[in-house]
């Protein structure tokens, strides 16, 4: 059943590679396949990261404890330094890749934040940052081994162990908090 899911889902991205982000990288499967994702598909993954990750840190700040606020001021720290670099280095012509407002999961994501109750909170932030790190360290990995743009895959590799870092920090806070 999985193989059945899998190929169709590769077809998919197959035959649609016009759109704004390839089924493949949408969908997960290229990660699934270790994948590089298209230089297109990365930049507007790590900008939707960045932006996503600064908003649920500034959440933090107001709604988290002691740990989550003193991570949350990394996550704006780090986030906004590679969202700028990211921004430098993107070729002129794929410069309308970089999304300038998040997209419908990113919203949910910072609703399911915002309506937690403050004794619920690190219930939802702490697992959500766990996975999305986990995202991010697959999505540089990947463009980092793969990637066709020569200075995006250098800047890849270059910013994974802040992102390694980064999810070791987000699995300690999730396991601090059970």
């Amino acid at each position: 059943m999985k193989k059945a899911v899998l190929a169709a889902a590769l077809a998919a991205a197959w035959a649609t590679s016009a759109s704004a982000q390839s089924v493949g990288e949408k969908s997960g499967v290229n990660s699934t396949l270790g994948i590089a994702p298209k230089t297109e598909d990365f930049v507007k993954e790590v900008a939707m990261s960045d932006m996503t990750e600064i908003a649920a840190a500034k959440i933090a700040q107001q709604k988290g404890n002691a740990d989550e606020k003193k991570f949350a001021e990394m996550m704006i720290t780090d986030h906004t330094k590679t969202s700028t670099e990211l921004k430098s280095m993107v070729p002129a012509e794929m410069k309308s890749a970089i999304p300038s407002a998040l997209d419908d999961a990113s919203e949910k994501k910072l609703a399911k934040l915002r309506d937690a109750k403050p004794e619920d909170f690190a219930a939802t932030y702490d697992p959500m940052q766990v996975s999305a790190h986990k995202d991010a360290v697959s999505l540089f990995e990947r463009y980092a081994k793969g990637g066709d743009n020569n200075s995006l895959k250098d800047w890849a590799g270059k910013t994974l162990p802040v992102l390694q870092h980064h999810l070791e920090m987000a699995q300690a806070l999730d396991k601090n908090r059970k």
